[in-house]
Order: C-alpha cells, then structure tokens, then sequence
C-alpha cells in the first residue's frame, strides 16, 4: 500500500513538474535580455531615437544617401543581435548611394526592454523605421533587408507586412511551428520535436495573446507583391534549404533565391562577403532604383 502512494505522489509531482518545465522552456525562447549601448555612430552616420507605436523607444542609426531623395534601406537584425553588428554593411550600403538606417528591436541593443514575441511586437519597431526613413527619404522608395527575426518583423505587421519595395528576408521562418520544431530537433532527438512542439506553440495565447496561426510569415508573404530576395544557408538547420524554397514559392511578385553554400543560421545570418554585397546591390538596384 505504502509502494502504491508513493508510485502515486511520483506521478502526481511529475505531472505538476511538466508543464512547469515547458512553460520555462517557453520563457527561455522569448526572453529579452537587458539592452546594452550601442557603440556611437561615425560621421557621416547618426544616432537617433524612435519610438514604436505602443511607446517603446528604439535606438537606431542613420547613414545618409547620396542624395535627399535617395533609395532607402532599413535593416532589421535577428534575434540577440544589434544594429551595431550590422555597421559595416549599413555603411557599405551607403557608400553604395543608399540611405540606411539601422535599428534595434525591442529587448535588444539600446532599445527599450522588452520579450520577444517571434516579430509580432516587434512589427512595431520596424514600421517605426520604416516610416521615419520613408519620409526622411521625402517618399522615395524604400527596402527592407529582414534577418530571421528581423524579416518575421517585416511581415507580421497588425496592418500587414511593411509597404515596402524590395524585401530581402534572410533566413526567415515559414511559421511558428517550423520554427519551434527546428530548434527543439537541432538540440534532441524524437520523440522531444514532436512532443514539445505544441505545447510550446500554443504558448503564444497567453504569451502575445494570439494563436499560432497569427504567426506565419510565409502566409503574409503569399500578399507581397514587391521583389523579394530569399536569402538561405544551406546547411541552416534551423531554416532549412526547404523552408526557404518554399518561402521563394509562397512570394507573389518578382523573387530571387540566394543559398549560402555551406553556411549555418548563424554564419547565413552574419552574411557580409564581397559576392553577398554586390548580391543585396544588385537586387536593390534592381528593385529600387540606383542611388
């Protein structure tokens, strides 16, 4: 009889102990680290500071074109990066003739605190940027370069994905799901992918208050007529090759493929070679008009 009890206060605690587990595994994935400053722009670049449409405060930088009516680029970076890693192509883009500006997402950089919500809020923080380089820019036609967190940012938008006129999306999950799923495989084997998957999925009720389904960039993607630019690592394990062939099929306008031969998320999403450079160029050119 005592055995029994004990069998039974063992499944009970372990029952209580699960959801507990997953529910902090959950945290660890959206949790927004303490902003850090940003190292201060060099002239001719700019620091400035935005503010998002639910009030928080985006540090971001801005490298002036060749001209007031320039062709505009925003740059969105990924997930527990900054804007300042990104200053060597910023300025590269700008020496190009591009008008650049550079932000940090809420939770990351110099902006203001926050969780991460797989690019809902932070929707927020590039149609903030996207508007202030947009009229900066007096209306000319602006980019966007969106990198894995970034580019769910410029295609999850309460309005829709950011109006803009080329989109390069760099390693940019389909949804939620494959998100979720990639990384969960990337460090366990089956049958933890399959299991944990949903319950971690379904955490966006509470979390963001919105279901999974609201967070699939490759269905807003099927709306964008613009240019696009699907860039990949082909050994991205965490957006694979497929994922982002599959992003390319789901674009409605014209659209470009770009694999990175032998490159993880992490190399893919750090990109900058020459050959890269001149890539992105060409397409902005292309999309956008020379600077």
């Amino acid at each position: 009889m005592r055995r029994a009890r004990m069998i039974w206060l063992g499944l009970a605690l372990f029952a209580a102990a699960v959801p507990a587990l997953v529910w902090l595994a959950g945290s660890a994935m959206v949790w927004g680290r303490v902003p850090v400053a940003a190292v201060p722009a060099v002239a001719p670049a700019r620091d400035l500071t935005l503010t998002a449409a639910d009030g928080i405060t985006l540090a971001a930088t801005f490298w002036p074109g060749r001209r007031p009516g320039s062709p505009g680029i925003v740059l969105l970076h990924g997930v527990f990066a900054d804007r300042t890693g990104y200053a060597a192509q910023a300025g590269w883009l700008a020496r190009q003739g591009f008008a650049v500006l550079t932000v940090d997402l809420r939770g990351h950089g110099g902006s203001g605190a926050a969780a991460h919500s797989f690019g809902l809020s932070e929707s927020r923080d590039a149609r903030a940027a996207f508007d202030w380089l947009k009229a900066r820019q007096a209306n000319a036609p602006v980019g966007v370069i969106g990198i894995s967190l970034g580019g769910a940012a410029a295609l999850l938008g309460d309005d829709g994905p950011l109006p803009a006129q080329a989109l390069a999306l760099v390693c940019v999950f389909p949804d939620i799901d494959a998100a979720i799923r990639n990384r969960v495989a990337a460090h366990a084997p089956e049958p933890l992918p399959s299991l944990l998957t949903p319950l971690l999925k379904y955490q966006s009720y509470p979390r963001f208050g919105v279901g999974p389904e609201r967070l699939r960039p490759i269905e807003v993607l099927r709306k964008v007529t613009a240019p696009v630019l699907i860039v990949g690592g082909g050994a991205d394990a965490y957006t694979p090759p497929e994922e982002s062939r599959a992003m390319l099929a789901a674009a409605a306008g014209p659209k470009e493929l770009l694999l990175l031969d032998g490159m993880d998320h992490a190399a893919a999403t750090w990109a900058d070679t020459p050959a890269y450079r001149e890539r992105l160029k060409a397409f902005f050119v292309g999309a956008l008009g020379a600077p």
